[in-house]
């Protein structure tokens, strides 16, 4: 057995690595084949060959920030902004609804039009339609009282990628007005209020080093999220950030069963980034570890409009259509996708 062989084994059994070996692991492909056969063995001992569907609904492309790898930042002149209401985003959960969906994802940026008021009338008539599902937010930095009212209103989940964990590289992706530890500070306190907690980061985003990929674990291991949302960084052209080259898939691919390995119990999606930068990348997603995958529900009128990276797939199919396609493609890659609310499974 050699060096990589034996960091691996480590892994599996203890959940857990130094750093050196961590980046050692990160920085090889030699032994990803191993790796990816042991993410994916954890995976169907927790988990089995299920994989969750999550109905995501892009809501608004308006955000007040200005991250500079983001399409939709706020100083993006050529984006065209569009909102959903209540009634249009109602519609998407009923068509989901049909085709299965138990899980609704409403993802947007960070749009002050949407006052707490609006965000928990919203979530209540989701609750109120829907009761038997789970209502997933991913709006952003909010306040600790803000957080509270969408829980009380019905909210069970809440998605904030910190996208890196080291304050330095932070501070190279973001303007000065956005900190790192009011995000780590957001997601505790999702956390203290009861919610099931996403978090993640992305995979080769510039300035990024093996370091900060190890922070990033570090990080996660502190939080204990109950979902982990990576992908590789996805350049825009009307960014900061355009000139910068693609994240690599490998390396996304290797964080995941790194990941799997040492959350075993984690909701962890194939994300669209995947298959934006390889036609098959949701699929060797789930074979390293992934097992929730995310189809849009979106209005297909607003789809090309939330545009957070270049090429983004999906952009044209109808629900039914994206739901199919993704069931075949799922099925091929030696999984099933199941209609269930997909809670993570508490570790006993």
């Amino acid at each position: 057995m050699n060096a990589l062989e034996t960091t691996i084994y480590q892994l599996v059994r203890e959940r857990n690595l130094p750093n050196a070996s961590l980046a050692a692991l990160l920085e090889t492909a030699n032994a990803d084949a191993l790796l990816f056969s042991a993410a994916d063995t954890v995976r169907r001992q927790v988990y089995g060959d299920e994989v969750y569907i999550r109905g995501l609904i892009e809501f608004t492309n308006y955000c007040k920030n200005n991250c500079y790898y983001c399409g939709i930042r706020r100083d993006n002149q050529a984006a065209v902004r569009y909102r959903l209401d209540k009634e249009e985003i109602l519609a998407c959960c009923t068509e989901g609804y049909a085709l299965g969906f138990r899980t609704f994802v409403l993802q947007g940026g960070e749009d002050p039009f949407y006052t707490d008021e609006r965000i928990c009338e919203i979530v209540s008539a989701i609750r109120g339609a829907f009761p038997d599902c789970a209502i997933t937010l991913s709006i952003g930095e909010k306040s600790k009282e803000s957080y509270l009212a969408y829980y009380n209103a019905g909210a069970n989940r809440y998605l904030l990628r910190h996208e890196t964990a080291d304050a330095a590289h932070y501070g190279k992706l973001h303007p000065e007005t956005m900190r790192l530890q009011t995000r780590k500070e957001c997601l505790f306190h999702l956390k203290e209020i009861g919610y099931q907690v996403g978090s993640g980061f992305m995979v080769g985003s510039p300035y990024q080093t093996t370091q900060n990929l190890v922070a990033d674990l570090r990080f996660l291991q502190e939080l204990q999220p109950d979902m982990i949302g990576i992908g590789p960084y996805l350049r825009h052209g009307e960014t900061p950030f355009r000139a910068f080259s693609n994240g690599s898939l490998p390396l996304t691919l290797r964080l995941i069963a790194v990941l799997r390995l040492m959350f075993p119990h984690a909701l962890i999606p194939a994300t669209t980034a995947l298959g934006t930068i390889h036609p098959e990348g949701r699929e060797m997603g789930l074979k390293a570890g992934a097992n929730v995958v995310m189809p849009n529900l979106s209005p297909v009128s607003t789809r090309k409009l939330y545009d957070l990276y270049d090429n983004k797939i999906c952009t044209g199919d109808e629900a039914a259509e994206c739901r199919r396609c993704l069931e075949q493609r799922v099925a091929a890659a030696g999984y099933r996708i199941v209609t269930a609310v997909g809670d993570v499974k508490k570790e006993v």
